[in-house]
């Protein structure tokens, strides 16, 4: 269209975006968009969204087409078509200069590596590469607004959740960004039980005066698994007495656990009650959309070019970060070592030898029949019966899929405790069910239904 600025109607248009849309999903899905080309038919606009990745392609077209379509049609003054497109950003600090967390790298400070060693801290664990979805997103935000202004706004940040989600990530990416914007910062990242260790060797040494000045001095404190000091009388003391001294100073504590305060046993209230002045935020497993955006992130680090049905072929069968990172090193080895080429029946074959983490080596086959049935609120004789009526036929090979993922169960022996069947049968669920979590939100929320009664 001819007198139109393209690019002055692109920042217009995220001007608009970012006061309806969250900071952390304008940083992950629409800062590296861009407007590949503007056309006129007629009385509409036809608008071509560029964007960096089939994924973020997918997300913004699927989740955000009305919103982007209304903000455009009020910038032109018609209504608008959209199409969107994979395709690089030719001018990528058009967009504030703020790239997105999902798929683009900072550049990396040769100066902070020092400090970043001194600090213990990891320097691909930053912001740059942390993946924002609705699971995490109050986490990240709250991680952010800390590393902007630390030591007032949130003080102590307490991020609490299970095992593989991202809370050592986020700490540690808010060191790596007071290191950045600070030379002269101390920062230092250990776990609970370093902590202990170092005033166990203080007291058993004489040399707690170091240990004071090691801790108390510091502008940023990062606690990781904080929980290993409840229980421990002289640790809690110490640690109570370094807590006061850095924020009386003006200096960040952030803590991680794998519970909330309220459910640390053998805590010292004086303790809970400081960790509970702060902000406490948990985050949640990772969803089948930040599973895809992980993959995609680590697979880029190791320079494994997956295709977005493989993505999500694996995040559907993939429920935690560990299990990703686990099942791209299998990748690796089989790609770049053995020299074999990326297949779908590759990926199913390494999940299959990757199987998921057992849900809990006490629990039988028959306990994960009386969950699937509860669950479909079926009775036992339909799943081990024969009748191919979908109704029954379905949580069957869910069953199956169970079975062999979660408990490791060897197909023959699947198929004499589900009804006496031919392992080539089970194997046809099995690798059925494997592809369908990867593209129906109701097999994944059916899988999860049954794991948690389990």
């Amino acid at each position: 269209m001819e007198g139109i600025d393209k690019k002055q109607v692109w920042l217009d248009f995220l001007e608009n975006i970012k006061v309806s849309v969250s900071p952390a999903i304008f940083t992950t899905w629409f800062s590296q968009t861009h407007l590949t080309k503007l056309d006129k038919i007629d009385d509409k606009n036809i608008v071509e969204v560029g964007c960096p990745s089939p994924f973020v392609k997918t997300t913004i077209e699927s989740r955000y087409y009305g919103l982007i379509q209304d903000s455009l049609s009020s910038i032109l003054g018609n209504k608008c078509d959209l199409i969107f497109v994979v395709k690089a950003n030719p001018n990528p600090k058009i967009n504030n200069g703020s790239p997105s967390p999902l798929f683009e790298q900072g550049k990396e400070d040769t100066n902070l590596d020092s400090q970043i060693k001194n600090s213990r801290l990891r320097k691909n664990f930053t912001f740059a590469n942390f993946a924002v979805s609705s699971s995490n997103q109050m986490a990240w935000a709250a991680a952010d607004a800390v590393s902007q202004n630390p030591g007032t706004a949130y003080n102590p940040l307490f991020i609490w959740g299970g095992v593989g989600v991202g809370k050592t990530h986020l700490m540690n990416s808010v060191g790596y960004e007071i290191l950045k914007k600070g030379s002269d910062k101390k920062v230092h990242l250990c776990t609970g039980e370093d902590f202990t260790n170092d005033i166990v060797e203080g007291i058993r040494k004489k040399t707690t005066q170091n240990f004071r000045n090691k801790y108390r001095k510091l502008d940023a404190l990062l606690i990781d698994d904080i929980q290993f000091i409840a229980g421990k009388d002289a640790v809690q003391e110490e640690f109570f007495h370094t807590f006061n001294a850095i924020v009386a100073a003006g200096g960040q504590i952030i803590l991680t656990s794998d519970k909330s305060p309220s459910d640390i046993s053998k805590l010292e209230e004086r303790l809970r009650s400081r960790f509970e002045a702060g902000l406490i935020v948990d985050i949640a497993p990772p969803d089948f959309e930040l599973r895809c955006a992980i993959i995609q992130i680590k697979s880029k680090e190791k320079e494994i070019d997956l295709p977005m049905d493989l993505v999500q072929l694996a995040a559907g069968n993939l429920d935690s970060a560990r299990k990703i990172e686990g099942f791209l090193v299998r990748l690796f080895s089989e790609t770049k070592l053995k020299k074999i080429v990326i297949s779908e029946d590759l990926i199913k074959s390494i999940l299959g030898k990757n199987e998921a983490e057992k849900l809990d080596n006490k629990r039988t086959p028959d306990e994960i029949l009386n969950a699937v049935c509860k669950h479909f609120s079926i009775g036992k004789r339909s799943i081990l019966g024969q009748s191919r009526i979908r109704s029954f036929a379905l949580p069957r090979q869910i069953h199956m899929y169970i079975l062999r993922t979660s408990l490791g169960m060897p197909y023959e022996e699947i198929g004499r405790v589900v009804g006496d069947r031919d392992h080539t049968t089970v194997m046809h669920a099995v690798d059925k069910i494997t592809t369908l979590v990867s593209n129906n939100v109701q097999i994944r929320e059916d899988i999860e239904g049954i794991k948690s009664k389990v």
